[in-house]
């Protein structure tokens, strides 16, 4: 069976033997070493060591990256130190470092990274420092269960919960008085059957099957507001509470604009590559059912244009900046949660500016500017201008800083890509079924 999966939200193998991917690297003990969980501030609050233990202070050349990087998205994916590579995903303020001692599939781990913060948001609602660290015991178990000798394992979210219970209050509270834990008596059904992702013997009064298509617009655009570099980052996640054993089979208006795509385990793959619709028996409960890509720029259409004007003196203490921002393919719909972050030169020291529409800060320690728009009004375009105070005597600023811009389209896929229909098979009931379409900015620059 083929594993399809290069982006960084794509599909992970239930288990690592399903995928006929048990054959072991010759040089190599076990694929991951350690896993570390470091905070936003740089402190390691979990580490899990299979085999020897590795000592923290291999965490050093991850810091050393993280003070160079601007933001903590920027940091380097792959560190190289004389020893190890480490590797590392940042999501919801929190940094996920696998240590690997020998050469693996860079792409490999960092999945697994996050199907590990998948999981944890699927067990306990939030990932979050707090909720891991008052849910240390869980978060054990299931790392424990999810790789075995450094190599993945379990990794579906339906076979885990078999195997170790989600914490509940009543639960918690009978476990510290009896010292028992949540680690289930049986084997999980579906290990024994050729379907692993989901259990038997499901049952449901409301039978339903909703379908979220997830869309980030990557782009990088111009002063003259050409586009320089633009593409869509996809992802379908699955809601569905079904009864039995149903198969369901999901089509597209337009599957064609989809490039680099990867799935579920669940999904058939020769079936997608010869008719381009989704055939399979879905997991119960939610999972993430595809992932693609579309690189075309042409085919990517950008939601909103920007009219800046970012100027300095040569030798005055200050600077002008004046912004507009107007909706432009959108489809008819509107954009939310707009908001423009701008990280100023170290010689601004204050911004004096008039905002039509929102709010804006300046932070003098880190001097970032932020514009928060709120919803964009195509009638009256807001508009953020004014003066910018800088330090007597230092020289013009090289060169202008970039606008980065987040925003939100509900019930539109900038791609263009829609879900023509859902159908259910071997089953007998009618299931309540539903999509949403959701874009969002993801890194959207557009330079001044």
């Amino acid at each position: 069976m083929r594993f399809v999966g290069s982006g960084s939200h794509s599909a992970f193998p239930v288990y690592w033997q399903h995928h006929n991917l048990s054959t072991k690297p010759e040089s190599a003990a076990e694929m991951i070493h350690s896993v570390f969980l470091i905070n936003y501030t740089g402190d390691i609050f979990l580490e899990k060591h299979w085999k020897s233990v590795i000592n923290r202070s291999v965490c050093d050349y991850f810091f050393e990256a993280k003070e160079k990087a601007l933001e903590p998205e920027n940091v380097p994916p792959i560190l190289q130190t004389p020893h190890h590579y480490l590797i590392n995903i940042y999501r919801g303020k929190l940094f996920f470092l696998a240590v690997i001692q020998t050469e693996v599939p860079p792409l490999f781990v960092i999945e697994f990274l996050h199907k590990v913060a998948e999981t944890l948001q699927d067990y306990f609602g939030e990932c979050s420092e707090s909720v891991i660290k008052d849910n240390l015991v869980t978060v054990y178990e299931i790392l424990e269960e999810m790789l075995d000798n450094g190599f993945p394992l379990a990794t579906e979210s339906n076979v885990l919960k078999e195997m170790i219970r989600p914490p509940t209050i009543l639960r918690s509270v009978v476990n510290t008085l009896t010292g028992g834990s949540n680690l289930g008596d049986t084997l999980p059904t579906g290990q024994l059957s050729n379907i692993p992702w989901r259990r038997v013997g499901v049952k449901y009064t409301n039978n339903e099957a909703y379908f979220d298509v997830i869309e980030e617009i990557d782009a990088i655009l111009d002063k003259s507001g050409s586009t320089v570099f633009a593409e869509i980052q996809g992802v379908i996640e699955a809601c569905v509470r079904l009864t039995g054993m149903p198969d369901l089979t999901l089509s597209f208006m337009n599957p064609r604009l989809l490039d680099d795509v990867s799935f579920h385990p669940s999904v058939r793959f020769k079936r997608w590559e010869s008719e381009r619709v989704l055939s399979f028996i879905p997991p119960d409960g939610n999972f993430t059912l595809m992932t693609y890509h579309v690189s075309s720029q042409n085919l990517v259409a950008i939601p909103v244009y920007v009219k800046q004007n970012i100027s300095f003196m040569e030798t005055g203490p200050c600077g002008r900046l004046d912004i507009t921002i107007g909706p432009k393919q959108t489809m008819g719909k509107t954009v939310e949660g707009l908001l423009v972050t701008i990280h100023m030169p170290k010689a601004v020291l204050n911004a004096n500016l008039t905002a039509t529409q929102g709010n804006y800060t300046y932070d003098l320690a880190t001097k970032v500017l932020v514009w928060d728009v709120g919803k964009l009004n195509p009638q009256k375009l807001p508009n953020l201008r004014g003066s910018l105070s800088v330090q007597s005597g230092a020289p013009k600023p090289e060169e202008n800083p970039s606008l980065n811009i987040d925003m939100k389209i509900q019930q539109l896929a900038i791609s263009g890509l829609k879900v023509n229909r859902l159908d259910m098979y071997g089953e007998k009931y009618k299931p309540f079924k539903g999509v949403k379409y959701l874009t969002k900015a993801g890194k959207f620059q557009v330079r001044t």
